[in-house]
């Protein structure tokens, strides 16, 4: 049969082992094959195609394997267009075998083979083009370069065949594709990555609605070794949102949601990037859709704002508008009250659990974030998120300890939210201010009233407990604490609040050294802050029962510092009181502790908050009791500078003949008294009380620091 279809002279040519030699046996063939085509003499030519795919291309001699693939290479150049489709198959196939044959040459002259016969068949190889593609993606990876140049020229070749195409096959290729996305090879990924850009260039294709198999597989891409790799990955990826944008409706942002979330967590800084841009774009376009993964995205943007360094600024900026977008659209329709179906749509267990974890980052961004996350929710949808405000509210008082200011700001701003909640419990009783104007300020400047509920208290509770474990927190920041939540809370609140607590709470019976400590501080913010001035101006000049409701609950905190006492009592104007307390100064035992107190209430009435007090020294009638406060006072110091100055103070008032009344001015001596409706007897009996506790406190204290030491 091979003597009939073959001249023994081109069977010999074939069987050479020179390229020049099997050259002029192809041509040979060539020319009978062309022959038979005219004379339509199809037996034939199958003979021939059968001999060459079968005794040459399938033979154990190497030369004679490549001599049957320039032979079937002829036979396709011969058929011509026109007649190749009868013998396609068996021209393809004995050429994709040799393809992976171990001989680089071997594979070589397959690629040229290939290309030849694909170049006659063109659009007629597409049934084919699993079986092409599947050979090119291994030829394009081949080991010798001059393997992955032949495989070049064919992949060419077939990419402008599909693109000419309009019966390109997108599920068969996205098969083919995504079964070898995952190769960490560098030249297979650079050849999947171009034919997916192929593709996409098709204008009949719609590769868009097939991109959730493939998607998860790109993005590993982008950190190859190869900087053309990334940038054409990134290209690709890029192109594929521009469609998405343009092409919403085609889109399952489902599917894209979890596989992008995924990789936003990549430490790979590209493709964190990357994801995190997608994240931001599909939140945008999703809308609602993309709430259900909340707790995720938030997993994946929270510690990427604290990146700082100059070569990742990029995805922390990334990071932050994927945030403020995903925050943005969280408003009050997800709120319980308002809309059961849209609050199921947020995962708030999941979130909480993120904003636990994120909350003990490192990072001042970060926690930064989580508390303005807190913050919005309990403004946008505070019913919902009551729910877990068991959780979520011992996690935030810890912020306060933070050392950063900017978390403690946004922590009392997000505590102050919790506190002012409608969502919270009611308060069993109105508190007694409730109806001045002054305290019906919002944290966040609403024109809703501001009414507190019981975790108003329960946070002042917790606070008082913060500064009595740490004693630096109480040194160091309360200060800063108590001024900044006198911002957000209404001063007059928060005092009265931390008043009541400290005379009514555990403290008072089981450490009275920290309220005393405590006193000695809320009296120093009282006096000398400038956010307590409207407070200062209400103790000092109303006159009313609010008012005197007010002093009272103060007073009897600030029973547990003496000198705290008497401050109160001066800036409030009740002097004879104040005069009574500093009697009963002789029965305390004037420690160095005391007289240093004494010695900064000193400079304290030289500042300018207390030039009103100066000037009284100047009225007609004189005001015995104030003068006789001083004095008071004056007899307290030892001989110091601070006495000095007090007592050059004392010499500057005036006799009371140097300054005669002024027409219409009340000759009626003043009651030393600022407020009527107090008990000062009442008080001064609690003072009593409570300095009488100290007293005994501080002598157990000793007895046991002397059995300790016996």
């Amino acid at each position: 049969m091979t003597a009939q279809a073959l001249s023994p002279s081109i069977i010999r040519m074939l069987h050479d082992k020179l390229y020049e030699k099997r050259k002029v046996a192809a041509l040979e063939i060539e020319k009978l094959v062309r022959g038979y085509a005219n004379n339509g003499n199809n037996a034939e030519i199958q003979r021939i195609v059968t001999i060459l795919a079968g005794e040459f291309s399938q033979a154990q001699n190497a030369n004679s394997r490549k001599g049957g693939l320039i032979g079937l290479a002829a036979c396709a150049i011969a058929l011509g267009n026109q007649n190749i489709q009868g013998y396609l198959e068996s021209l393809l196939k004995p050429v994709l075998i040799c393809s992976a044959d171990p001989d680089s040459r071997m594979r070589y002259f397959a690629c040229e083979s290939l290309y030849n016969i694909v170049k006659v068949a063109r659009a007629d190889t597409l049934p084919y083009f699993s079986e092409l593609f599947d050979a090119l993606s291994k030829l394009s990876a081949d080991q010798d370069p001059n393997v992955r140049n032949g495989s070049d020229l064919l992949d060419r070749l077939l990419k402008d065949i599909v693109t000419e195409s309009r019966v390109f096959d997108v599920a068969t290729f996205v098969v083919l594709l995504r079964d070898r996305l995952y190769t960490k090879n560098q030249y297979t990924r650079r050849f999947l990555v171009q034919w997916l850009t192929c593709v996409m260039s098709i204008p009949e294709t719609d590769i868009l609605a097939f991109l959730p198999e493939f998607l998860d597989a790109l993005f590993p891409i982008l950190d190859d070794s190869s900087k053309e790799i990334r940038t054409m990955c990134q290209s690709t990826l890029g192109e594929f949102l521009s469609r998405i944008e343009k092409n919403p409706e085609k889109v399952d942002f489902n599917s894209l949601v979890n596989i992008v979330v995924t990789h936003s967590q990549s430490t790979d800084a590209l493709i964190k990037e990357t994801a995190l841009l997608w994240v931001y774009r599909l939140v945008i376009l999703a809308g609602s859709v993309i709430l259900g993964y909340t707790s995720g995205i938030l997993g994946a943007i929270l510690p990427t704002l604290a990146y700082e360094e100059s070569t990742i600024k990029n995805v922390r900026e990334t990071a932050k508008r994927a945030n403020q977008a995903l925050m943005n659209l969280i408003t009050h329709d997800y709120d319980k009250k308002e809309d059961n179906n849209k609050s199921s749509l947020l995962p708030l267990v999941e979130m909480v659990e993120v904003f636990s974890s994120h909350l003990r980052h490192k990072s001042t961004s970060t926690k930064c974030a989580v508390i303005r996350w807190i913050t919005h929710l309990l403004v946008q949808t505070p019913y919902i998120i009551f729910e877990h405000i068991e959780k979520i509210f011992p996690a935030v008082m810890k912020m306060l300890a933070d050392p950063a200011d900017d978390v403690v700001i946004l922590t009392l701003e997000c505590l102050s939210e919790i506190a002012s909640s409608p969502a919270g419990p009611p308060m069993e009783r109105k508190m007694s201010v409730a109806s001045r104007v002054s305290v019906l300020l919002s944290p966040h400047g609403s024109n809703q009233p501001l009414v507190l509920n019981t975790y108003f208290n329960k946070f002042i509770s917790h606070l008082i407990h913060m500064f009595r474990t740490d004693v630096n927190l109480l040194e160091a920041r309360s200060s800063f604490i108590i001024r900044q939540l006198c911002t957000v809370l209404n001063a007059e609140n928060v005092f009265r609040a931390i008043g009541e607590a400290l005379d009514q709470g555990k403290e008072a019976e089981e450490d009275p050294r920290f309220c005393s400590h405590a006193v000695k501080k809320l009296n120093s913010i009282l006096i000398t802050s400038t956010e307590l001035e409207e407070l200062r101006e209400t103790l000092k000049n109303d006159i009313c029962q609010e008012n005197s409701q007010l002093f009272c609950c103060l007073y009897k905190s600030w029973c547990h510092n003496p000198v705290a006492s008497v401050t109160l009592c001066l800036l409030t104007q009740n002097y004879r009181h104040c005069c009574r307390l500093f009697h009963k100064f002789s029965d305390f035992n004037l420690d160095v502790e005391l007289l240093i107190e004494l010695d900064k209430l000193v400079h304290l009435l030289e500042s300018p908050i207390f030039a009103y007090l100066r000037l009284q020294l100047l009225e007609v009638p004189c005001r015995q009791f104030l003068i006789k406060s001083l004095y008071s006072l004056l007899m307290l110091l030892p001989q110091s500078r601070s006495f000095d100055t007090l007592h050059q103070r004392l010499n500057c008032v005036p006799s009371s003949h140097l300054l005669p009344p002024l027409p219409g001015e009340n000759a009626v001596p003043h009651e030393g008294n600022h407020l009527k409706e107090v008990n000062f007897d009442e008080l001064f009996d609690h003072f009593v009380q409570v300095q009488t506790k100290h007293s005994a406190f501080k002598r157990t204290k000793r007895i046991q620091a002397t059995s300790s030491s016996i």
